[in-house]
């Protein structure tokens, strides 16, 4: 039990250690974000599973607060209503679950972050190309060699694991340093 415990910290250090070569990326990443914030956009996030939940404490640290008390920033996450992922797909199709939500709310002013441990999820792959076709930043949040969602968003995040419960720290990691850098842009100041 103890190895594993060890070999599991131990390989998340290292992946982790390994985003660093990403630095530059993140940062255009942030830059974004707070972009899309000052013209009046807003970020939207998307995923299946733990990406879900990861778009979601991504989209609940920008609407409630990182660290800094200020305003409201706007973000939504697109996994939160099940009534309409469930109507969706019944009546639809599960993989059109975030391209009708992205058809219905996103805008040329907006930021779209797909977040997909494989960059293979159909119904993730579809979202970005919804937001594509309404003129949104697109982002991915991947792992692995990237996937097809890799190839199709301006910006690619690609955590260099094939471990999901890896990936998945290392993309949380990155949405906190992400909040953060876009708090520290908009507030610190004030």
């Amino acid at each position: 039990m103890r190895s594993l415990i060890e070999n599991s910290i131990d390989e998340n250090i290292s992946i982790n250690g390994r985003m660093k070569d990403q630095i530059s990326l993140i940062e255009r990443i942030a830059y974004e974000a707070v972009e899309t914030i000052r013209r009046g956009g807003k970020v939207i996030l998307f995923g299946n599973g733990g990406s879900a939940a990861d778009a979601q404490h991504i989209a609940g640290e920008l609407v409630g607060k990182f660290k800094l008390e200020r305003e409201a920033l706007p973000a939504i996450a697109l996994t939160t209503n099940t009534s309409i992922i469930t109507a969706i797909s019944n009546d639809i199709d599960f993989e059109e679950v975030f391209s009708r939500q992205v058809q219905g709310l996103a805008t040329s002013k907006d930021l779209v972050i797909g977040i997909s441990t494989s960059g293979e999820s159909a119904n993730v792959i579809k979202g970005i190309s919804a937001a594509k076709n309404k003129g949104a930043k697109t982002i991915a949040f991947t792992g692995g060699d990237g996937g097809r969602l890799a190839k199709i968003t301006d910006i690619s995040l690609i955590v260099p694991s094939k471990n999901t419960p890896r990936i998945q720290e290392a993309h949380i990691t990155v949405g906190h340093i992400i909040c953060e850098l876009i708090e520290k842009e908009l507030f610190a100041h004030e």
